[in-house]
Order: structure tokens, then C-alpha cells, then sequence
């Protein structure tokens, strides 16, 4: 399949409280269309030469390319982590109503 504009943009936030307040942001906005909240994440990384565990939620933000400058600063400021995670994967495809409404939903 051939690449689409669409992308899914992943973020983890500190409580469901705070990804509820980002992911409302980001919809109201016009920079994401949908942004699905996974609570009971637990992640384990490395910050500043120590490994540490965190309970996080996951955001799965789904936009278009030409949004994910805006959408991340908007993230960026939105967020209570000095290094908000900001990762983004391509769509290669999917329902042609669904991906429809996805670009007639984001409008920035």
C-alpha cells in the first residue's frame, strides 16, 4: 500500500487526569481527530543515568503530517514531563470513510 498523510502520533502522560486535559486540547484545537487514552501503562526507561518505573497512560494521537508541528508544541506545552515522548508512525492505509473523516477532522 502506498504511504497516506495520516499519522499516529504516540505520547505517555502521568495520570489519566492530565492525558484526558491534553488529549480534549488537541481534539478542540483541530490538531488530532481522535486521541485514544490506554491507562495502566507501565514503563521503564532511562533518565539522567538512572533506570526508573513509572505507572503512565498512553496517548495515541491520530492527525496528518501537517499538523505534527503544531500538534507537538502544543503537546510540549501542555505537558508536565520536561521531555514529553513525541513519537510518530506512518499510516500506510485504511478505510477510505474512516481516513476520510480523519482529514475532515483535523483542521490545523
Amino acid at each position: 500500500m502506498a504511504s497516506t498523510p495520516f499519522r499516529i502520533a504516540l505520547s505517555t502522560a502521568s495520570s489519566e487526569e492530565e492525558a484526558r486535559r491534553i488529549a480534549r486540547h488537541l481534539v478542540e484545537q483541530g490538531l488530532a481527530a481522535c486521541v485514544n487514552i490506554v491507562p495502566g501503562l507501565t514503563s521503564i526507561y532511562r533518565w539522567q543515568g538512572a533506570v526508573e518505573t513509572a505507572h503512565e497512560v498512553l496517548l495515541l494521537v491520530k492527525t496528518t503530517g501537517a499538523s505534527l508541528g503544531a500538534l507537538e508544541e502544543a503537546l510540549c506545552s501542555l505537558h508536565s514531563y520536561e521531555v514529553p515522548e513525541f513519537v510518530v508512525l506512518g499510516v500506510d492505509g485504511g478505510s477510505a470513510a474512516y481516513l476520510e473523516w480523519l482529514a475532515a477532522s483535523v483542521t490545523r
